[in-house]
Protein backbone atom coordinates (compact mmCIF):
# COMPACT_ATOMS: atom_id res chain seq x y z
CA UNK A 1 0.00 0.00 0.00
CA UNK A 2 1.03 3.61 -0.56
CA UNK A 3 0.82 5.83 2.52
CA UNK A 4 -0.01 9.53 2.62
CA UNK A 5 0.12 11.27 5.99
CA UNK A 6 -1.75 14.42 6.95
CA UNK A 7 -2.03 16.44 10.16
CA UNK A 8 -4.81 15.42 12.52
CA UNK A 9 -6.24 18.93 12.71
CA UNK A 10 -6.67 18.92 8.91
CA UNK A 11 -9.11 16.01 9.13
CA UNK A 12 -11.67 17.88 11.23
CA UNK A 13 -12.38 14.70 13.23
CA UNK A 14 -10.23 15.36 16.32
CA UNK A 15 -10.94 17.64 19.26
CA UNK A 16 -8.98 20.80 20.00
CA UNK A 17 -7.82 19.28 23.29
CA UNK A 18 -6.20 16.36 21.47
CA UNK A 19 -4.45 18.57 18.91
CA UNK A 20 -3.37 20.95 21.70
CA UNK A 21 -1.82 18.00 23.53
CA UNK A 22 0.04 16.87 20.43
CA UNK A 23 1.25 20.42 19.80
CA UNK A 24 2.50 20.82 23.39
CA UNK A 25 0.24 23.70 24.41
CA UNK A 26 1.70 24.90 27.77
CA UNK A 27 -1.65 25.05 29.60
CA UNK A 28 -2.03 21.26 29.46
CA UNK A 29 1.45 20.32 30.69
CA UNK A 30 0.49 19.95 34.35
CA UNK A 31 -2.02 17.25 33.42
CA UNK A 32 0.50 14.67 32.16
CA UNK A 33 4.02 13.56 32.94
CA UNK A 34 6.32 13.33 29.92
CA UNK A 35 6.00 14.28 26.27
CA UNK A 36 5.12 11.53 23.77
CA UNK A 37 8.54 11.52 22.09
CA UNK A 38 11.85 9.71 22.52
CA UNK A 39 13.14 12.41 24.88
CA UNK A 40 10.06 11.89 27.05
CA UNK A 41 10.61 8.12 27.10
CA UNK A 42 14.25 8.62 28.07
CA UNK A 43 13.20 10.86 30.98
CA UNK A 44 10.51 8.42 32.14
CA UNK A 45 12.91 5.47 32.01
CA UNK A 46 15.25 7.44 34.28
CA UNK A 47 12.50 8.01 36.85
CA UNK A 48 10.20 4.99 36.41
CA UNK A 49 8.98 3.28 39.57
CA UNK A 50 7.68 -0.23 39.00
CA UNK A 51 5.07 -1.59 41.43
CA UNK A 52 4.41 -4.74 39.44
CA UNK A 53 5.19 -8.14 40.94
CA UNK A 54 6.95 -9.42 37.83
CA UNK A 55 7.04 -13.09 38.82
CA UNK A 56 3.34 -13.07 39.70
CA UNK A 57 2.47 -11.24 36.49
CA UNK A 58 4.29 -13.82 34.37
CA UNK A 59 2.67 -16.69 36.28
CA UNK A 60 -0.84 -15.29 35.77
CA UNK A 61 -0.24 -14.64 32.07
CA UNK A 62 1.13 -18.13 31.44
CA UNK A 63 -1.88 -19.68 33.16
CA UNK A 64 -4.33 -17.54 31.17
CA UNK A 65 -2.80 -18.70 27.90
CA UNK A 66 -3.08 -22.36 28.89
CA UNK A 67 -6.50 -22.53 30.56
CA UNK A 68 -7.99 -26.04 30.68
CA UNK A 69 -10.38 -26.66 27.82
CA UNK A 70 -9.12 -23.74 25.75
CA UNK A 71 -7.94 -24.29 22.20
CA UNK A 72 -4.22 -24.43 21.66
CA UNK A 73 -2.97 -20.93 21.04
CA UNK A 74 -1.01 -20.25 17.85
CA UNK A 75 2.33 -18.39 17.88
CA UNK A 76 2.99 -19.22 21.53
CA UNK A 77 6.83 -19.19 21.25
CA UNK A 78 6.65 -15.47 20.40
CA UNK A 79 4.21 -14.75 23.22
CA UNK A 80 5.96 -16.93 25.81
CA UNK A 81 9.25 -15.26 24.98
CA UNK A 82 7.80 -11.86 25.81
CA UNK A 83 6.09 -13.13 28.97
CA UNK A 84 9.46 -14.45 30.14
CA UNK A 85 11.04 -11.05 29.39
CA UNK A 86 8.56 -9.44 31.78
CA UNK A 87 10.38 -11.14 34.66
CA UNK A 88 13.46 -9.02 33.92
CA UNK A 89 13.94 -5.59 35.48
CA UNK A 90 14.93 -4.03 32.14
CA UNK A 91 11.64 -4.98 30.47
CA UNK A 92 8.73 -2.56 30.14
CA UNK A 93 5.30 -2.71 28.54
CA UNK A 94 3.51 -0.56 25.98
CA UNK A 95 -0.20 -1.02 26.64
CA UNK A 96 -3.46 -0.45 24.89
CA UNK A 97 -6.87 -1.55 26.06
CA UNK A 98 -10.33 -2.02 24.69
CA UNK A 99 -13.66 -3.67 25.32
CA UNK A 100 -14.39 -7.19 24.08
CA UNK A 101 -16.24 -6.15 20.93
CA UNK A 102 -17.54 -9.16 19.01
CA UNK A 103 -15.28 -9.95 16.04
CA UNK A 104 -13.11 -7.05 17.39
CA UNK A 105 -15.72 -4.43 16.46
CA UNK A 106 -14.46 -1.44 14.40
CA UNK A 107 -11.11 -1.15 12.65
CA UNK A 108 -9.57 1.09 15.28
CA UNK A 109 -9.45 -1.93 17.60
CA UNK A 110 -6.70 -3.26 15.35
CA UNK A 111 -5.10 0.17 14.98
CA UNK A 112 -4.62 0.44 18.75
CA UNK A 113 -2.76 -2.86 18.89
CA UNK A 114 -0.71 -2.11 15.76
CA UNK A 115 0.38 1.17 17.35
CA UNK A 116 1.51 -0.68 20.48
CA UNK A 117 3.49 -3.20 18.43
CA UNK A 118 5.17 -0.58 16.26
CA UNK A 119 6.01 1.69 19.19
CA UNK A 120 7.55 -1.25 21.08
CA UNK A 121 9.84 -1.86 18.10
CA UNK A 122 10.79 1.80 17.85
CA UNK A 123 11.61 1.97 21.56
CA UNK A 124 13.80 -1.12 21.27
CA UNK A 125 15.72 0.58 18.46
CA UNK A 126 16.13 3.72 20.57
CA UNK A 127 16.98 1.93 23.85
CA UNK A 128 18.64 -1.38 22.84
CA UNK A 129 19.65 -2.25 26.41
CA UNK A 130 15.99 -2.57 27.40
CA UNK A 131 13.04 -4.71 26.27
CA UNK A 132 9.58 -3.50 25.33
CA UNK A 133 6.54 -5.77 25.24
CA UNK A 134 3.26 -4.76 23.54
CA UNK A 135 0.22 -5.54 25.71
CA UNK A 136 -3.50 -5.66 24.98
CA UNK A 137 -5.51 -5.15 28.16
CA UNK A 138 -8.89 -6.86 27.78
CA UNK A 139 -11.62 -4.78 29.40
CA UNK A 140 -13.18 -8.01 30.60
CA UNK A 141 -14.78 -6.45 33.68
CA UNK A 142 -16.74 -3.85 31.73
CA UNK A 143 -20.48 -4.48 31.92
CA UNK A 144 -21.82 -2.33 29.07
CA UNK A 145 -22.94 -5.16 26.77
CA UNK A 146 -24.76 -2.82 24.37
CA UNK A 147 -21.45 -1.23 23.38
CA UNK A 148 -19.82 -4.49 22.33
CA UNK A 149 -22.55 -6.81 21.06
CA UNK A 150 -22.39 -5.87 17.36
CA UNK A 151 -20.09 -5.46 14.39
CA UNK A 152 -20.59 -3.60 11.10
CA UNK A 153 -19.14 -5.39 8.10
CA UNK A 154 -19.80 -4.84 4.41
CA UNK A 155 -22.74 -2.54 5.07
CA UNK A 156 -24.46 -5.07 7.36
CA UNK A 157 -24.81 -5.09 11.12
CA UNK A 158 -24.36 -8.35 13.01
CA UNK A 159 -25.82 -8.07 16.50
CA UNK A 160 -25.78 -10.53 19.38
CA UNK A 161 -29.16 -10.12 21.04
CA UNK A 162 -28.84 -11.68 24.45
CA UNK A 163 -30.03 -10.79 27.95
CA UNK A 164 -26.88 -10.63 30.04
CA UNK A 165 -25.58 -8.94 33.17
CA UNK A 166 -22.29 -8.63 34.97
CA UNK A 167 -18.79 -8.50 33.53
CA UNK A 168 -18.76 -9.07 29.78
CA UNK A 169 -15.61 -11.19 29.93
CA UNK A 170 -17.48 -13.81 31.93
CA UNK A 171 -20.44 -14.06 29.52
CA UNK A 172 -21.04 -17.57 28.23
CA UNK A 173 -21.05 -17.53 24.42
CA UNK A 174 -23.12 -20.67 23.84
CA UNK A 175 -25.82 -18.56 22.12
CA UNK A 176 -23.36 -16.88 19.75
CA UNK A 177 -23.68 -19.46 16.94
CA UNK A 178 -26.15 -17.45 14.83
CA UNK A 179 -23.86 -14.38 14.80
CA UNK A 180 -20.94 -16.60 13.84
CA UNK A 181 -22.89 -18.04 10.89
CA UNK A 182 -23.86 -14.55 9.71
CA UNK A 183 -20.28 -13.27 9.93
CA UNK A 184 -18.83 -16.20 8.03
CA UNK A 185 -21.52 -15.78 5.39
CA UNK A 186 -20.50 -12.19 4.77
CA UNK A 187 -16.82 -13.20 4.52
CA UNK A 188 -17.71 -15.35 1.52
CA UNK A 189 -15.40 -17.88 -0.11
CA UNK A 190 -12.79 -15.82 -1.94
CA UNK A 191 -9.30 -14.74 -0.95
CA UNK A 192 -8.48 -15.38 2.71
CA UNK A 193 -12.09 -15.93 3.75
CA UNK A 194 -11.59 -19.56 4.73
CA UNK A 195 -8.57 -18.68 6.87
CA UNK A 196 -10.46 -15.99 8.82
CA UNK A 197 -13.58 -18.16 9.06
CA UNK A 198 -11.51 -20.87 10.75
CA UNK A 199 -10.04 -18.35 13.20
CA UNK A 200 -13.43 -16.99 14.30
CA UNK A 201 -14.95 -20.48 14.35
CA UNK A 202 -12.28 -21.65 16.76
CA UNK A 203 -12.50 -18.47 18.83
CA UNK A 204 -16.27 -18.40 19.31
CA UNK A 205 -17.09 -22.05 18.68
CA UNK A 206 -14.56 -23.75 20.96
CA UNK A 207 -14.42 -21.46 23.99
CA UNK A 208 -16.89 -20.88 26.78
CA UNK A 209 -16.52 -17.20 27.71
CA UNK A 210 -16.23 -14.02 25.72
CA UNK A 211 -12.83 -13.26 27.29
CA UNK A 212 -11.42 -16.63 26.24
CA UNK A 213 -12.80 -16.19 22.72
CA UNK A 214 -11.28 -12.73 22.43
CA UNK A 215 -7.90 -13.94 23.68
CA UNK A 216 -7.82 -16.61 20.99
CA UNK A 217 -8.96 -14.26 18.20
CA UNK A 218 -6.53 -11.45 19.06
CA UNK A 219 -3.69 -13.91 19.54
CA UNK A 220 -4.39 -15.49 16.14
CA UNK A 221 -4.07 -12.04 14.55
CA UNK A 222 -1.22 -10.60 16.61
CA UNK A 223 0.54 -13.42 18.47
CA UNK A 224 3.30 -13.66 15.86
CA UNK A 225 4.30 -10.08 16.72
CA UNK A 226 4.75 -10.97 20.38
CA UNK A 227 1.59 -9.26 21.65
CA UNK A 228 0.76 -10.26 25.23
CA UNK A 229 -2.93 -10.29 26.19
CA UNK A 230 -3.87 -9.76 29.82
CA UNK A 231 -7.17 -10.34 31.59
CA UNK A 232 -6.89 -8.41 34.85
CA UNK A 233 -10.01 -10.07 36.27
CA UNK A 234 -7.78 -12.18 38.52
CA UNK A 235 -7.80 -12.54 42.29
CA UNK A 236 -3.98 -12.55 42.59
CA UNK A 237 -3.53 -9.35 40.62
CA UNK A 238 -6.34 -7.73 42.61
CA UNK A 239 -4.67 -8.89 45.84
CA UNK A 240 -1.49 -7.09 44.76
CA UNK A 241 -3.60 -3.94 44.30
CA UNK A 242 -5.76 -4.41 47.40
CA UNK A 243 -4.02 -1.72 49.47
CA UNK A 244 -5.12 0.97 47.04
CA UNK A 245 -8.59 -0.58 46.73
CA UNK A 246 -9.10 -0.22 50.49
CA UNK A 247 -7.65 3.24 50.69
CA UNK A 248 -9.62 4.63 47.80
CA UNK A 249 -12.99 3.22 48.84
CA UNK A 250 -12.64 4.36 52.44
CA UNK A 251 -10.89 7.71 51.89
CA UNK A 252 -12.46 8.49 48.49
CA UNK A 253 -9.25 10.04 47.22
CA UNK A 254 -9.94 9.55 43.53
CA UNK A 255 -13.17 11.53 43.84
CA UNK A 256 -11.36 14.48 45.44
CA UNK A 257 -8.38 14.64 43.11
CA UNK A 258 -10.20 14.03 39.83
CA UNK A 259 -12.96 16.50 40.72
CA UNK A 260 -10.30 19.17 41.25
CA UNK A 261 -8.56 18.27 37.98
CA UNK A 262 -11.87 18.38 36.11
CA UNK A 263 -12.53 21.90 37.37
CA UNK A 264 -9.06 23.02 36.29
CA UNK A 265 -9.46 21.47 32.83
CA UNK A 266 -12.93 22.93 32.39
CA UNK A 267 -11.55 26.38 33.18
CA UNK A 268 -9.31 25.89 30.12
CA UNK A 269 -12.30 25.05 27.96
CA UNK A 270 -11.69 21.30 27.97
CA UNK A 271 -14.78 19.10 27.75
CA UNK A 272 -14.08 16.46 30.40
CA UNK A 273 -14.98 12.90 29.42
CA UNK A 274 -15.69 11.21 32.75
CA UNK A 275 -16.93 12.23 36.18
CA UNK A 276 -15.69 10.45 39.30
CA UNK A 277 -17.99 9.02 41.94
CA UNK A 278 -17.39 9.05 45.67
CA UNK A 279 -16.55 5.34 45.36
CA UNK A 280 -14.98 4.29 42.07
CA UNK A 281 -15.22 0.52 42.41
CA UNK A 282 -17.94 -1.95 41.56
CA UNK A 283 -18.78 -5.10 43.48
CA UNK A 284 -18.27 -8.01 41.09
CA UNK A 285 -19.66 -11.53 41.08
CA UNK A 286 -20.98 -13.77 38.31
CA UNK A 287 -23.89 -11.94 36.65
CA UNK A 288 -23.39 -8.98 38.98
CA UNK A 289 -21.39 -5.77 38.69
CA UNK A 290 -22.96 -3.06 40.80
CA UNK A 291 -21.78 0.21 42.30
CA UNK A 292 -20.69 0.47 45.93
CA UNK A 293 -22.28 3.35 47.85
CA UNK A 294 -21.50 4.68 51.31
CA UNK A 295 -24.55 5.23 53.49
CA UNK A 296 -23.51 6.64 56.84
CA UNK A 297 -21.07 4.16 58.38
CA UNK A 298 -22.09 1.37 56.01
CA UNK A 299 -21.13 0.43 52.46
CA UNK A 300 -23.98 -0.84 50.31
CA UNK A 301 -23.87 -2.68 46.99
CA UNK A 302 -26.53 -1.06 44.82
CA UNK A 303 -29.58 -3.18 43.89
CA UNK A 304 -28.61 -5.92 46.36
CA UNK A 305 -28.89 -6.68 50.06
CA UNK A 306 -25.10 -6.77 50.43
CA UNK A 307 -23.80 -4.41 53.13
CA UNK A 308 -20.52 -3.98 54.99
CA UNK A 309 -19.29 -1.86 57.82
CA UNK A 310 -15.72 -0.54 57.52
CA UNK A 311 -14.08 -3.56 59.17
CA UNK A 312 -16.19 -6.03 57.17
CA UNK A 313 -15.34 -4.19 53.94
CA UNK A 314 -11.62 -4.38 54.65
CA UNK A 315 -11.97 -8.08 55.45
CA UNK A 316 -13.90 -8.68 52.21
CA UNK A 317 -11.16 -6.94 50.20
CA UNK A 318 -8.51 -9.08 51.92
CA UNK A 319 -10.44 -12.31 51.44
CA UNK A 320 -12.06 -11.76 48.06
CA UNK A 321 -10.17 -8.98 46.22
CA UNK A 322 -11.47 -10.28 42.87
CA UNK A 323 -14.91 -8.97 43.84
CA UNK A 324 -13.77 -5.36 43.62
CA UNK A 325 -13.75 -4.05 40.09
CA UNK A 326 -12.30 -0.61 39.29
CA UNK A 327 -14.42 1.73 37.19
CA UNK A 328 -13.20 3.93 34.35
CA UNK A 329 -11.23 6.31 36.58
CA UNK A 330 -9.51 3.68 38.77
CA UNK A 331 -8.85 1.06 36.09
CA UNK A 332 -5.86 3.06 34.76
CA UNK A 333 -4.29 3.13 38.23
CA UNK A 334 -4.81 -0.63 38.52
CA UNK A 335 -3.25 -1.14 35.10
CA UNK A 336 -0.16 0.91 35.87
CA UNK A 337 0.22 -0.74 39.29
CA UNK A 338 0.33 -4.33 38.03
CA UNK A 339 2.27 -3.71 34.79
CA UNK A 340 5.78 -2.27 34.31
CA UNK A 341 4.20 0.11 31.84
CA UNK A 342 5.66 3.12 30.01
CA UNK A 343 2.94 4.22 27.60
CA UNK A 344 -0.80 3.98 27.19
CA UNK A 345 -2.18 4.07 23.65
CA UNK A 346 -5.72 5.34 23.26
CA UNK A 347 -8.10 7.22 21.02
CA UNK A 348 -8.81 10.92 21.26
CA UNK A 349 -11.50 10.64 23.95
CA UNK A 350 -9.27 8.34 26.02
CA UNK A 351 -6.37 10.78 25.90
CA UNK A 352 -8.63 13.52 27.24
CA UNK A 353 -9.93 11.42 30.12
CA UNK A 354 -6.42 10.30 31.08
CA UNK A 355 -5.52 14.01 31.43
CA UNK A 356 -8.10 14.09 34.21
CA UNK A 357 -6.31 11.38 36.19
CA UNK A 358 -2.72 12.49 36.82
CA UNK A 359 -3.36 14.09 40.23
CA UNK A 360 -4.77 10.78 41.46
CA UNK A 361 -1.72 8.91 40.19
CA UNK A 362 0.49 11.40 42.02
CA UNK A 363 -1.46 10.84 45.25
CA UNK A 364 -0.82 7.10 45.14
CA UNK A 365 2.79 7.44 44.00
CA UNK A 366 2.14 5.51 40.78
CA UNK A 367 4.06 6.58 37.67
CA UNK A 368 1.83 8.24 35.09
CA UNK A 369 2.43 6.72 31.64
CA UNK A 370 3.21 8.62 28.48
CA UNK A 371 -0.07 9.17 26.63
CA UNK A 372 0.11 8.14 22.97
CA UNK A 373 -2.67 8.90 20.52
CA UNK A 374 -3.27 5.71 18.57
CA UNK A 375 -2.58 5.76 14.86
CA UNK A 376 -5.61 6.46 12.70
CA UNK A 377 -5.97 5.13 9.20
CA UNK A 378 -8.12 5.26 6.10
CA UNK A 379 -7.89 2.21 3.83
CA UNK A 380 -8.79 2.80 0.19
CA UNK A 381 -9.35 -0.08 -2.22
CA UNK A 382 -7.76 -0.16 -5.67
CA UNK A 383 -11.03 0.62 -7.47
CA UNK A 384 -11.66 3.68 -5.29
CA UNK A 385 -8.05 4.80 -5.58
CA UNK A 386 -8.46 4.77 -9.35
CA UNK A 387 -11.51 7.03 -9.08
CA UNK A 388 -9.68 9.41 -6.76
CA UNK A 389 -6.70 9.63 -9.09
CA UNK A 390 -8.93 10.17 -12.11
CA UNK A 391 -10.64 13.04 -10.30
CA UNK A 392 -7.18 14.37 -9.30
CA UNK A 393 -8.21 14.66 -5.66
CA UNK A 394 -5.63 15.00 -2.89
CA UNK A 395 -5.77 12.99 0.33
CA UNK A 396 -6.49 16.00 2.52
CA UNK A 397 -9.47 16.96 0.31
CA UNK A 398 -11.18 13.66 1.05
CA UNK A 399 -11.91 14.73 4.61
CA UNK A 400 -14.01 17.71 3.52
CA UNK A 401 -17.76 17.44 3.04
CA UNK A 402 -18.94 16.37 -0.40
CA UNK A 403 -20.26 19.81 -1.40
CA UNK A 404 -16.94 21.48 -0.60
CA UNK A 405 -15.05 18.89 -2.64
CA UNK A 406 -17.45 19.34 -5.55
CA UNK A 407 -17.17 23.14 -5.49
CA UNK A 408 -13.37 22.96 -5.48
CA UNK A 409 -13.38 20.40 -8.27
CA UNK A 410 -15.78 22.36 -10.48
CA UNK A 411 -13.80 25.60 -10.07
CA UNK A 412 -10.61 23.76 -10.96
CA UNK A 413 -12.02 21.93 -13.97
CA UNK A 414 -14.40 24.45 -15.54
CA UNK A 415 -13.56 26.31 -18.75
CA UNK A 416 -15.33 29.36 -17.34
CA UNK A 417 -14.34 31.83 -14.67
CA UNK A 418 -16.86 31.21 -11.90
CA UNK A 419 -15.38 33.68 -9.47
CA UNK A 420 -16.77 37.21 -9.24
CA UNK A 421 -14.00 38.42 -6.91
CA UNK A 422 -12.45 40.71 -9.52
CA UNK A 423 -15.81 42.25 -10.36
CA UNK A 424 -16.52 42.75 -6.68
CA UNK A 425 -13.18 44.55 -6.20
CA UNK A 426 -14.16 46.92 -9.00
CA UNK A 427 -17.54 47.51 -7.40
CA UNK A 428 -15.89 48.20 -4.04
CA UNK A 429 -13.85 50.98 -5.67
CA UNK A 430 -17.06 52.48 -7.04
CA UNK A 431 -18.71 52.29 -3.62
CA UNK A 432 -15.78 54.07 -1.99
CA UNK A 433 -16.31 56.96 -4.43
CA UNK A 434 -20.06 56.91 -3.73
CA UNK A 435 -19.45 56.94 0.04
CA UNK A 436 -17.12 59.92 -0.28
CA UNK A 437 -19.63 61.85 -2.40
CA UNK A 438 -22.51 61.01 -0.05
CA UNK A 439 -20.46 62.07 2.98
CA UNK A 440 -19.73 65.47 1.42
CA UNK A 441 -23.41 66.06 0.77
CA UNK A 442 -24.61 64.69 4.12
CA UNK A 443 -22.40 62.73 6.60
CA UNK A 444 -25.45 60.85 7.85
CA UNK A 445 -25.82 59.14 4.44
CA UNK A 446 -22.64 56.99 4.88
CA UNK A 447 -24.46 54.17 6.73
CA UNK A 448 -27.09 54.04 4.00
CA UNK A 449 -24.38 53.64 1.37
CA UNK A 450 -22.75 50.85 3.40
CA UNK A 451 -26.10 49.08 3.69
CA UNK A 452 -26.57 49.18 -0.08
CA UNK A 453 -23.02 47.80 -0.47
CA UNK A 454 -23.77 44.91 1.94
CA UNK A 455 -26.98 44.02 0.08
CA UNK A 456 -25.12 44.01 -3.22
CA UNK A 457 -22.34 41.82 -1.77
CA UNK A 458 -24.98 39.33 -0.68
CA UNK A 459 -26.50 39.37 -4.17
CA UNK A 460 -23.06 38.91 -5.80
CA UNK A 461 -22.34 35.91 -3.54
CA UNK A 462 -25.69 34.37 -4.47
CA UNK A 463 -24.95 34.88 -8.15
CA UNK A 464 -21.56 33.20 -7.75
CA UNK A 465 -23.20 30.21 -6.08
CA UNK A 466 -25.67 30.00 -8.96
CA UNK A 467 -22.80 30.03 -11.47
CA UNK A 468 -21.13 27.15 -9.60
CA UNK A 469 -24.44 25.27 -9.39
CA UNK A 470 -25.05 25.70 -13.11
CA UNK A 471 -21.56 24.46 -13.91
CA UNK A 472 -22.09 21.47 -11.63
CA UNK A 473 -24.95 20.39 -13.87
CA UNK A 474 -22.48 20.31 -16.74
CA UNK A 475 -20.28 17.89 -14.76
CA UNK A 476 -23.03 15.80 -13.17
CA UNK A 477 -21.48 12.44 -14.07
CA UNK A 478 -18.08 13.33 -12.64
CA UNK A 479 -19.56 14.77 -9.47
CA UNK A 480 -21.49 11.56 -8.81
CA UNK A 481 -18.08 9.91 -8.52
CA UNK A 482 -17.32 12.17 -5.56
CA UNK A 483 -20.48 11.01 -3.80
CA UNK A 484 -19.51 7.40 -4.49
CA UNK A 485 -15.99 7.96 -3.15
CA UNK A 486 -17.24 9.63 0.03
CA UNK A 487 -19.82 6.91 0.66
CA UNK A 488 -17.17 4.23 0.22
CA UNK A 489 -14.49 5.61 2.52
CA UNK A 490 -16.59 7.60 5.02
CA UNK A 491 -19.58 5.36 5.87
CA UNK A 492 -22.42 7.44 7.32
CA UNK A 493 -20.14 10.51 7.07
CA UNK A 494 -17.91 9.16 9.82
CA UNK A 495 -14.37 7.87 9.86
CA UNK A 496 -14.11 4.41 8.36
CA UNK A 497 -12.15 3.18 11.37
CA UNK A 498 -14.99 4.01 13.75
CA UNK A 499 -17.55 1.70 12.15
CA UNK A 500 -16.24 -0.83 9.63
CA UNK A 501 -14.92 -4.20 10.84
CA UNK A 502 -11.58 -5.55 9.63
CA UNK A 503 -13.06 -8.76 8.22
CA UNK A 504 -13.36 -7.95 4.52
CA UNK A 505 -9.94 -6.30 4.48
CA UNK A 506 -8.49 -9.50 5.88
CA UNK A 507 -10.37 -11.52 3.25
CA UNK A 508 -8.72 -9.40 0.56
CA UNK A 509 -5.16 -9.22 1.91
CA UNK A 510 -4.85 -11.78 4.70
CA UNK A 511 -2.14 -11.24 7.29
CA UNK A 512 -0.42 -8.87 4.86
CA UNK A 513 -3.07 -6.33 5.85
CA UNK A 514 -1.73 -6.23 9.40
CA UNK A 515 1.87 -6.30 8.15
CA UNK A 516 1.14 -3.23 6.03
CA UNK A 517 -0.43 -1.41 8.97
CA UNK A 518 2.66 -2.09 11.07
CA UNK A 519 4.96 -1.01 8.25
CA UNK A 520 3.16 2.25 7.54
CA UNK A 521 1.98 3.46 10.95
CA UNK A 522 4.42 5.81 12.69
CA UNK A 523 3.31 6.27 16.32
CA UNK A 524 5.76 9.06 17.10
CA UNK A 525 4.87 11.17 14.06
CA UNK A 526 1.24 11.82 15.03
CA UNK A 527 -0.19 11.91 11.53
CA UNK A 528 -3.36 10.48 10.05
CA UNK A 529 -2.37 7.74 7.59
CA UNK A 530 -4.23 7.28 4.29
CA UNK A 531 -3.42 3.86 2.83
CA UNK A 532 -4.15 3.42 -0.88
CA UNK A 533 -3.94 0.16 -2.75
Amino acid sequence: MDATCIDYHETGFFSKTVTDYLEDVPELRSFYSYRPDLKGFHELLEQKQVHANRALLAQVLNEQYSKPGASEMPFMPFVKGNIDLLKQDNTFTVTTGHQLNVFTGPLYFLYKIVTAIKLSRQLKDAFPDKNFVPVYWMASEDHDFAEINYANIGGKKIQWNEEVSGATGRINIKTFRNCLIQYKGILGLEGHAEELAQIVETAYGQHQTLADAMRYLVNALFGQYGLVIIDADDSRLKKHFSGIIKQDIIEQNSFKHITESNAALQSLGVHTQVNPREINFFYLQDNLRERILQEGEEFHVLNTDIRFNKEQLEQEIDTNPERFSPNVVMRPVYQEYILPNLAYIGGGAEIVYWLQLKANFDHYGVSFPILMLRNSGLVIRKETTAKINKMQLKAVQLFKDADSIKNEWVKKNTQHDLSLKEEWRELQCIFEKMKLRAHKIDPTLSPSTSAVQARLKHAIDNLERKLVKAEKRNHETSLRQIDAIKAEIFPKNSLQERSENFGLYYVKWGQIFIDELIRNFEPLDFKFTVLSE
